[in-house]
């Protein structure tokens, strides 16, 4: 017999099908397929508008409701007949019923004779369905799309997220109102909302960083920073948060800045914010803002600092320019970068330093671990997340070989790189010599390098006549604390190019179409681009922890306005 369908345009969508004698497991949908689901199949009423957008794909489609779940849509009388089918065949006398191919069900009567039952087709309906699959995804569309089919993922948060993390780049921290849960808003951070990964980030970092715990555990009773309030401008890592809350757990209170505009991890940020520590910085701030973060750091009504933390000068110049009556309350300043230390031995030299200050950049446990074994370990990530290049056979020009360029060169030359040093001081020429490095000039090799690193702390030691004649895509970058190194103010001039490749990598273009691979934009490249070993870290931090209790309960008079080195017996204290 024939079978109706209930649309005629529907009926002209349903294409002519052989129905095949079905076993008993092949009479139910296979695949675990629903009568709604199949029913959802059969193209609805006006399905051949050719503006109709396509079905979603699989993994976009909502799960299909279960049985009585979702829209119904009674079936109107029949407007036409399609052709017959073969005659369907019983071919299990105890099963009475079997699928219709358009999603009703069909009887079978003993003899064989096939009459069709009242049904309904069950279907899933879209609100907007044009609307919804019709249109070209947004930004937002694609992120809140890829939620709904993995929650999951939001739960993965790493550093490099950092670096394209953001819901909002449109707007600066510094036109947002945000509280955190205990309704402060003395910070000034990317996302409040990020807390709870950063404080993921914080707790891994404590597992790499015994020898701060253990200072937290043991000094925390004494509370020896008790009364200190110190304000720091350092980077701002999982590692900085874990010295962060020790010096809390020691009685102190702190504000905090970034030394980087490119180093701050923005979940990081959040979750000291969250904590309650007044944090002002956020990843990719501008100069102005860099700065604006600084004094909301220092010019806060009601409290005054009385020790500095500093990485790279910028802070206790920062105060020394504006508000140097600050000083007059000042106990000390701790300072470790080498940038930052060079910066306190001028005011030294020029009799303009009014407190002491530690130099903890030379101190033993500073030197011989994190400016070595850090940048050793750094340097590889920092290349390799930004340039994706090998290093096995490029040749390379390391500038400077003290402690960071000693790490450096070291990596280069055992990943199979031909490395070249160039260097002042004659005892640290002496040991590149020593250690198999081929001593040379800039401008000797400067045409033939595949890349320049920089790690001195000097000013304009890759200068625009350098960058002219490097080669076509040379990488340059700098393992220096300061972004002076490299003269990156020249290459800012109208007749060069600026290309943005991807985070931290620009393509600075000739006119000639020569280009160099400038990365982080002569900023610190380990620490702009990558992430550092926490282990050595907790050596540093220690060592600025200790100095910071020194200098704070050091009697008057044992400390002059100079810059002093910390003791190695107090450094390796801890270790």
């Amino acid at each position: 017999m024939s079978v109706q369908v209930v649309s005629a345009a529907a009926a002209a969508k349903v294409p002519e099908v052989e129905l095949k004698d079905l076993s008993p497991s092949e009479a139910e949908p296979q695949l675990g397929l629903s009568t709604a689901t199949v029913g959802a199949m059969v193209p609805p009423a006006g399905g051949g508008d050719p503006e109709a957008p396509a079905p979603a794909p699989a993994a976009e489609r909502p799960p299909a409701p279960g049985p009585g779940s979702g829209p119904t849509a009674a079936l109107s009388p029949a407007a036409g007949k399609v052709p017959q089918a073969s005659a369907m065949k019983r071919s299990d006398p105890h099963h009475q019923h079997q699928r219709h191919r358009d999603g009703g069900e069909a009887l079978v009567s003993p003899d064989g004779t096939v009459t069709e039952a009242p049904r309904t087709v069950k279907k899933i309906q879209f609100a907007d369905q044009k609307q919804e699959f019709n249109k070209r995804p947004t930004k937002i569309g694609r992120r809140s799309l890829s939620r709904s089919i993995s929650q999951s993922s939001t739960d993965s948060y790493s550093s490099a997220a950092s670096y394209t993390d953001s819901s909002d780049d449109e707007t600066s921290p510094r036109d947002k109102q945000q509280k955190n849960s205990k309704g402060s808003s003395d910070f000034c951070v990317k996302n409040i909302k990020q807390a709870e990964f950063g404080r993921r980030e914080i707790e891994i970092a404590e597992q790499e960083m015994p020898a701060l715990m253990a200072l937290r555990k043991r000094a925390q009773g004494e509370k020896p920073l008790a009364g200190a309030k110190i304000v720091g401008c350092t980077h701002i890592t999982a590692q900085t948060a874990v010295l962060m809350e020790t010096l809390g757990a020691l009685g102190a209170q702190c504000r905090w800045a970034a030394c980087n505009i490119y180093s701050t991890l923005n979940e990081v940020a959040a979750a000291l914010a969250e904590s309650g520590f007044p944090v002002f910085a956020w990843k990719g701030e501008s100069e102005d803002d860099f700065w604006w973060c600084i004094d909301r750091c220092v010019n806060v009504e009601g409290w005054q600092p009385n020790m500095i933390l500093d990485d790279g000068g910028d802070l206790t110049h920062w105060i020394y320019k504006k508000y140097p009556n600050m000083f007059k309350k000042i106990k000390g300043i701790v300072e470790e970068s080498v940038t930052g230390v060079h910066r306190l031995y001028q005011l030294s030299k020029a009799g303009k330093l009014c407190v002491p200050a530690m130099n903890v950049n030379d101190s033993v446990t500073k030197q011989k671990f994190d400016n070595l074994y850090c940048c050793r370990e750094s340097i590889l990530d920092g290349l390799k997340r930004t340039t994706d290049m090998m290093f096995g056979g490029k040749q390379v020009v390391v500038c400077g070989y003290g402690e960071v360029g000693k790490g450096c060169c070291a990596a280069l030359k055992a990943m199979g790189s031909v490395v070249y040093v160039t260097e002042i001081d004659p005892i640290c020429a002496l040991q590149a010599c020593m250690d198999g490095f081929r001593l040379v000039k800039l401008n000797e090799v400067i045409r033939q390098v595949d890349i320049v690193i920089t790690c001195t702390g000097n000013k304009n030691v890759v200068t625009r006549e350098h960058l002219d004649r490097m080669k076509n895509s040379c990488i340059v970058c700098n393992m220096g604390h300061s972004n002076t190194e490299i003269d990156v103010a020249s290459l800012r001039t109208p007749e060069l190019t600026w290309e943005r490749v991807r985070s931290q990598v620009d393509h600075v273009i000739w006119p000639d179409g020569k280009r160099i691979v400038l990365l982080a934009e002569g900023r610190l490249l380990n620490l702009s681009c990558s992430t550092v070993p926490t282990f050595v870290l907790s050596i540093t931090a220690t060592t600025q922890a200790l100095a910071l209790i020194e200098l704070y309960n050091a009697p008057e008079g044992r400390y002059k306005q100079d810059v002093y080195l910390l003791p190695k017996k107090m450094g390796i204290k801890f270790l």
